[in-house]
């Protein structure tokens, strides 16, 4: 069986890094980062700079959940979204 984890590099604050995520939660990221109008790496690496501890993956995934889990649905292709005001601190 084909994994689902894609790797993809993205430069966070001028340095190259390797991410791996599931293809959904990439998706995910890209709608989120599109409905607060930035772009990829600016969410990923607003994210990065807020995270706690763990992994850059593990953060970007409990970003993807929190933000689903606070407006009740999973972004969908095409949809415009405000993101909830404490993810956008």
């Amino acid at each position: 069986m084909k994994s689902s984890i894609v790797k993809r590099s993205i430069t966070i604050d001028g340095h190259k890094t390797s991410v791996s995520l599931e293809e959904s939660f990439w998706s995910d990221l890209k709608q989120i980062a599109c409905a607060e109008e930035a772009t990829l790496p600016e969410l990923v690496a607003k994210i990065d700079q807020t995270r706690e501890w763990g992994t850059l993956s593990s953060a970007l995934r409990l970003y993807v959940l929190e933000h689903i889990h606070l407006i009740g649905r999973a972004p969908k292709a095409g949809a415009v979204l405000v993101a909830p005001k404490s993810l956008s601190d």
